[in-house]
């Protein structure tokens, strides 16, 4: 594939965890860890690293999501504050561990598009 996929194209592939250049391969091995080269294309991802922006971006999206949820949850209900702590901490968690490899993908993806060598230049 020649031409860089557009923003929504790139999104699309993030949120399945897609090769970013072809849509179809897997661009992570297990729960986070990124292939070298897409299966399928060949599109090397190895060298890029995404560092701290998919922790930012997960804590970005989850707050915004989990906080929202106690705002508008709380005021109408009556539980017990156990039980309330722990329905909203695993909620979090849950949604950490949901968003926290698709934002890699996206990440990755991203760097990938804008061309930027990642870490092989030093």
């Amino acid at each position: 594939m020649n031409a860089k996929p557009t923003m929504g194209q790139l999104i699309w592939r993030a949120l399945r965890c897609r090769c970013p250049a072809c849509g179809e391969g897997r661009l992570l091995t297990g729960y986070a860890r990124q292939v070298e080269a897409c299966a399928v294309c060949g599109a090397r991802f190895g060298h890029i690293r995404a560092d701290d922006g998919p922790a930012w971006l997960t804590i970005l999206i989850v707050g915004h999501i989990v906080v929202s949820l106690i705002l508008t949850v709380e005021p109408n209900v009556d539980w017990p504050q156990w039980l309330s702590m722990s329905v909203w901490v695993a909620a979090a968690i849950g949604a950490c561990l949901l968003v926290l490899p698709r934002a890699k993908c996206f990440f990755i993806g991203a760097i990938w598009r804008a061309g930027a060598p990642g870490s092989e230049t030093v």
